[in-house]
């Protein structure tokens, strides 16, 4: 069953939304681009909030390896998304200091791009239509996928479902489509959670 991952949480209020939720995953943005970037300490005491039964990922554009590290060692994360050039050692160096699941990031806009997926190293792979744009690439793409993957770029709660249907990935991520004037809407969480489980509900 496609599980779910809520990313770009940044207040208490949204950890409380995902705790009622119940999602897999949820996403903390580590990138000091993202209007959505938060500081160590700052994760760290969402962290606290977050039931331990969800998975707090750590999103990274870039990132020395020993920055990531620390935030693994320290609890603040359980798994890795990396966004950036990284490349496959990198990779390999975070899987040598901690046994956290790496998620690698790639931006669709090719078959190339597909199979450049289909080749890293990282325990997933994550299918974006890149810069969180909140716009989804040519998903006919998917079909040469040969690996897990979660799908994420231009995924709302309008939509997904017919994703989740048509390509059953093994999670959906969603951000921006979550908003309201830039913060996370407990209305649109609930929707979008509400439309991969109630698709799953039809696939039982």
């Amino acid at each position: 069953m496609t599980k779910i991952k809520l990313c770009g949480l940044t207040r208490p209020c949204d950890i409380a939304y995902a705790n009622a939720l119940l999602p897999e995953y949820i996403g903390f943005v580590f990138a000091p681009a993202s209007k959505r970037c938060l500081s160590a300490q700052a994760a760290k005491q969402l962290r606290k909030e977050l039931r331990p039964e969800i998975i707090p990922v750590g999103v990274f554009v870039d990132e020395e390896p020993d920055a990531v590290i620390d935030l693994l060692k320290k609890g603040i994360i359980k798994a890795v998304q990396l966004h950036g050039k990284e490349d496959d050692d990198y990779i390999r160096s975070l899987r040598a200091a901690s046994d956290c699941t790496i998620i690698k990031a790639f931006r669709i806009k090719t078959k190339e791009d597909i199979e450049a997926a289909n080749r890293s190293p990282a325990d997933f792979v994550l299918l974006d239509s890149g810069g969180g744009t909140g716009s989804a690439f040519d998903w006919s793409l998917i079909r040469h996928i040969r690996r897990d993957y979660f799908l994420a770029g231009g995924l709302t709660p309008e939509n997904v479902a017919a994703a989740v249907s048509e390509f059953a990935p093994f999670a959906v991520d969603a951000s921006s489509s979550l908003e309201t004037d830039g913060f996370k809407d407990q209305n649109k969480m609930t929707a979008f959670v509400s439309a991969v489980r109630n698709r799953k509900d039809e696939l039982l």
